[in-house]
Order: structure tokens, then C-alpha cells, then sequence
């Protein structure tokens, strides 16, 4: 059975990330709430390994070497922003949002939008991938240029 790693930039709270995401699920109390706990679960499911973060005011944030995605919660949609969403393919079409920028790719979902979790998941493993190889690359470039 993994354990999930969870870190939190919210020390003087004492909790842990795990535990801020719980509270702010349930703050939430609405089908922002539910779909971000939804959106959670699925991250989970495509990587156990997933690091749980809270980082620039109480956002939640998924990382495995480096960023995946964050959550976040507006009046009229959940954004589950990919860190290097422009660089991954999305052959379903999830990508709805920040659309023009170079780097970051997202997904609004609103009330009542269906979750296409299959082909979320292949695009979170793919988002898994794309940092191990990055990772794996820049450790190769520092080895050789210490020789």
C-alpha cells in the first residue's frame, strides 16, 4: 500500500496539505466542493505516488517531479490548471481554458459537467511522465557537465 506524501506551506497551522484540502472540500460545501474532491480522487487513481501541496493562499496543488496540477475554486468553476499543459498531448479535447499561453494548460469544469475520468487520468499520467523525463534529462545534463 503507498502512502501519500503530503507537504504543506501553511505551518503555523499545523496541518497537513491532505488535511487543508479536506477543510477546504468541505468549506466549500457545494458542487465546487464535490468536484474538486472529485478531481482529487482521480489524481490519486493516476498516481498513487502523487505529492498533495498547498501553496499561494490555500491552493491545492499536485506535484511528482514537479508540478502536475493545481485545483482551484472560483464562484463559477473548478480550473485544474496544468503546470506544463502546452506541452502534453490532449487527444480528447480536455484542455478548455488558458488556451493562449506557451506553458500552462487548463480544464474549467462548471456545475454539472460531465468528468471524462479516463481520459483525465491518461492526461495526468501524461503530465507524471513529461516531469520524470524532464527531471531525468536535467540530471543527465548536470552528470555530464560535472565530467
Amino acid at each position: 500500500m503507498t502512502t501519500m506524501k503530503t507537504v504543506s506551506q501553511d505551518a503555523d497551522k499545523g496541518a497537513s496539505a491532505s488535511q487543508l484540502i479536506d477543510a477546504k472540500i468541505k468549506e466549500l460545501n457545494d458542487w465546487r466542493g464535490e468536484t474538486l474532491k472529485r478531481l482529487r480522487a482521480l489524481i490519486k487513481q493516476a498516481d498513487p505516488d502523487v505529492i498533495e501541496e498547498v501553496k499561494w493562499r490555500g491552493v491545492p496543488v499536485w506535484s511528482h517531479a514537479g508540478i502536475i496540477c493545481t485545483g482551484e475554486t472560483y464562484k463559477s468553476a473548478v480550473k485544474m490548471t496544468f503546470a506544463k499543459g502546452a506541452s502534453l498531448d490532449d487527444p480528447s479535447g480536455l484542455f478548455n481554458a488558458s488556451l493562449e499561453g506557451n506553458t500552462r494548460r487548463a480544464i474549467d469544469f462548471h456545475e454539472g459537467d460531465a468528468i471524462d475520468e479516463e481520459a483525465l487520468k491518461a492526461l495526468i499520467r501524461a503530465a507524471v511522465a513529461l516531469n520524470v523525463a524532464k527531471k531525468a534529462g536535467s540530471r543527465k545534463g548536470k552528470s555530464a557537465a560535472e565530467t
